[in-house]
């Protein structure tokens, strides 16, 4: 039995489509003992989305930028956010959106992007499935300043730090951003040994 075999959606309306999408859905869900629970979920469409980790063994760094984020501040973050460069899909391939989205965040344009794997980050709630990459850099591969589009509203600063900072500033709270926490402990276990 398939997913769809266990579910019949009843309706779905838009509650705003402002700069995303909240739809309301009803929906009748067969559960394991097979009866039809009927459900009421508010669904967050964002689109899905690429984050990327550049690394420089050699030097045992990564680049991670620094910014703004009024959702974390309402919810009790007084700082900003220590976050892997990331970008949303915008009907690009999420090789092609990362390579665009990096060059503007960091200024650094990467050459060799390897996909490492693919994730829903807040799956009870929100659409979004992100693509998780790692690159290598070099000094020479920055292209200019970065920070990002400031007609997009972003103010990024660039960082770059040893992983093992990175992995301290996890362990201390200062990265508290899980799509970073993930590529930092990822590059830790595989690419850091």
């Amino acid at each position: 039995m398939t997913i769809s075999d266990r579910i019949r959606v009843k309706n779905v309306r838009v509650l705003s489509h402002e700069h995303y999408t909240l739809k309301s859905a009803t929906f009748e869900w067969r559960r394991a003992d097979g009866e039809w629970q009927t459900q009421h979920r508010e669904v967050f469409d964002r689109g899905d989305a690429a984050t990327v980790l550049p690394y420089n063994l050699n030097e045992r760094t990564v680049v991670l930028v620094r910014q703004f984020r009024y959702p974390a501040y309402v919810n009790g973050h007084d700082d900003l956010m220590i976050e892997a460069a990331a970008g949303l899909l915008d009907n690009e391939t999420p090789e092609v959106r990362i390579r665009a989205e990096t060059e503007e965040e960091t200024g650094y344009r990467l050459h060799d992007i390897r996909k490492v794997f693919e994730a829903f980050m807040s799956p009870g709630a929100v659409t979004e499935k992100l693509h998780f990459f790692v690159a290598e850099y070099e000094p020479h591969m920055r292209m200019g300043d970065g920070g990002g589009l400031p007609s997009e509203g972003e103010d990024i600063e660039v960082l770059e730090l040893p992983i093992d900072q990175a992995l301290a500033m996890i362990g201390d709270g200062r990265i508290v951003d899980a799509k970073t926490i993930m590529l930092v402990q990822y590059a830790a276990l595989h690419i850091f040994r």
